[in-house]
């Protein structure tokens, strides 16, 4: 898939978030009924509306050949699977938690993956309107107010013409990394982690970086959020420990990477991998491009 194309399949992943947000917020402002997986996590009207949402979308002329691997969704055997060279990884309600609390840090995560890589990342915040979007060999953008944007999405009910309709959105958006982390003569670095899964291992990472630095901020986020915070420099580290999937972190991992940034697992400090026979992230740690730069041979334990 050469770089245009790659470009052009972004616009249909802009678009489902679009209309997944669109379904979600219906939910969100009325009465939320929460019902349990098999794991014990909530599944919400939102959830499937979303994810029903996403497949008709992605069900468009773009994107009608590209497989659909979705959390919601039934899911596809490996074997079938592994054949796979392009596909869409999609968790239609990230942070359902967030969502039934109303802390308005859930997303729409969609992910384009390439051999086990993310090449297309879009991370959809609808209750704070805002979107985060990357593509291999475009870098990573932030984009708020984005229904203000919607032309761009919409080209005034023409169909969609990708490429003049993605320059307006890029020409609305920010470039990240937007901000750039205090100086490391400071000794100072700044976390981001999971508000609803905090454990006794990072717990630990914090301590082991507070020996390091004169002063660790820890700030806590929800959802793929907390990638994107690293992806715009306002943090410099997510150190996760605790259980995710894929379609957890591939649309923010994406972000990440086209930033400038890394994620990595905890133990063999390699980038995390996509359509693995077990669909589980091993632990890892999320680097901003800075951080990267200036201060690897500092993590704890070789991090």
């Amino acid at each position: 898939m050469s770089g245009t194309v790659l470009l052009n399949h972004l616009m249909p992943a802009l678009l489902a978030a679009k209309e997944a947000g669109k379904a979600i917020l219906e939910v969100y402002d009325g009465e939320i009924d929460v019902t349990y997986k098999e794991d014990d996590t909530p599944l919400t009207l939102a959830d499937e509306r979303a994810h029903n949402a996403i497949l008709n979308s992605l069900s468009s002329d773009s994107g009608r050949n590209i497989p659909i691997l979705s959390e919601e969704g039934k899911q596809t055997l490996y074997q079938e699977r592994r054949q796979w060279e392009y596909f869409w990884l999609v968790d239609p309600l990230d942070g359902t938690k967030e969502f039934v609390k109303r802390s308005d840090e859930f997303s729409v995560n969609i992910a384009l993956i390439h051999r086990s890589r993310p090449v297309v990342g879009v991370v959809s915040l609808p209750a704070v309107d805002r979107i985060y979007f990357s593509a291999e060999g475009l870098g990573s953008y932030k984009l708020e107010k984005a229904a203000t944007a919607e032309q761009f999405l919409l080209g005034n009910g023409e169909p969609v013409q990708e490429m003049a309709h993605l320059q307006g959105l890029i020409a609305a958006a920010t470039r990240l990394p937007i901000q750039q982390p205090a100086k490391r003569s400071t000794g100072r670095v700044k976390l981001v982690g999971s508000r609803a899964h905090g454990t006794e291992a990072l717990s630990d990472f914090i301590e082991r970086m507070k020996q390091r630095y004169n002063k660790v901020e820890f700030v806590p986020a929800g959802s793929a959020l907390k990638l994107c915070l690293v992806a715009e420099g306002k943090a410099d580290l997510y150190p996760r420990f605790g259980p995710t999937m894929e379609w957890d972190t591939a649309a923010g991992h994406c972000v990440v990477e086209q930033s400038g940034g890394t994620v990595v697992s905890m133990e063999g400090k390699i980038p995390l991998a996509y359509n693995k026979r077990d669909l589980h992230n091993p632990y890892f740690v999320c680097i901003g491009k800075h951080f990267r730069e200036v201060s690897l041979p500092l993590y704890p334990g070789g991090l």
